[in-house]
């Protein structure tokens, strides 16, 4: 069987990185559902394929929440930490072949990476843009990316208005500065260990002492 890997979430400051594996014997099966990269298909495509992959094909995912993320991160870089949780969506796959999205400038070192925290034997082959080179690695893209988008809503539920996630997005940022300000902290969804909220939290010291 041929697996593919991809990540969503990887570079956002709330929310989780939600990593996907997809198998399959014959790529071009995975072509003609329309699989591609997950960030050129709408909401909607997005969700009806992943439904179809999901139904028709095995696969796994793995989450990991801000909690984790920090925590690792002391141990670990972030481009290890991606590694090793794609070589743990490999794990109950059991395939002899897996392409990854690589997440380091240089693919061999990253396929190197993975191997190292794989627990079975697996050929790796990590290219950068694997998601629109490799129909099983779009596949992965589009379920992980799926999956995301279904955790930050559940998470806007609770919390309000989050926005994506991401650093670029006003939205989440208008969020975490108000959070922070409010609470003296971030909120628990957020990954602390992040420069982002480094820097919210030092803007808020500095407008506290200058109010002293």
């Amino acid at each position: 069987m041929i697996c593919g890997v991809d990540e969503a979430g990887k570079g956002s400051v709330l929310g989780p990185l939600v990593v996907a594996a997809v198998g399959c014997t014959d790529m071009e099966e995975l072509r003609v559902l329309g699989v591609a990269d997950s960030k050129k298909l709408t909401p909607a495509k997005r969700e009806k394929i992943s439904a179809e992959i999901r139904e028709k094909y095995p696969y796994s995912l793995v989450i990991r929440t801000a909690d984790e993320i920090d925590d690792l991160r002391q141990v670990m870089t972030m481009n290890e930490l991606v590694a090793q949780t794609h070589a743990q969506a490999l794990t109950s796959l059991h395939c002899t072949c897996a392409y990854v999205d690589a997440c380091d400038v240089n693919e061999r070192r990253y396929e190197e990476t993975v191997s190292s925290f794989a627990c079975s034997p697996c050929k790796i082959i990590a290219r950068h843009k694997a998601d629109v080179l490799f129909p099983v690695v779009s596949a992965a893209s589009i379920v992980a990316k799926v999956e995301r988008d279904r955790i930050i809503e559940e998470l806007a539920h609770i919390y309000g208005e989050i926005g994506s996630g991401y650093p670029s997005d006003p939205h989440t940022i208008a969020y975490l500065t108000a959070y922070i300000r409010q609470h003296n902290q971030p909120p628990p969804i957020a990954r602390s260990s992040w420069e982002t909220v480094r820097a919210l939290l030092h803007q808020k010291n500095q407008r506290s002492l200058l109010d002293f």
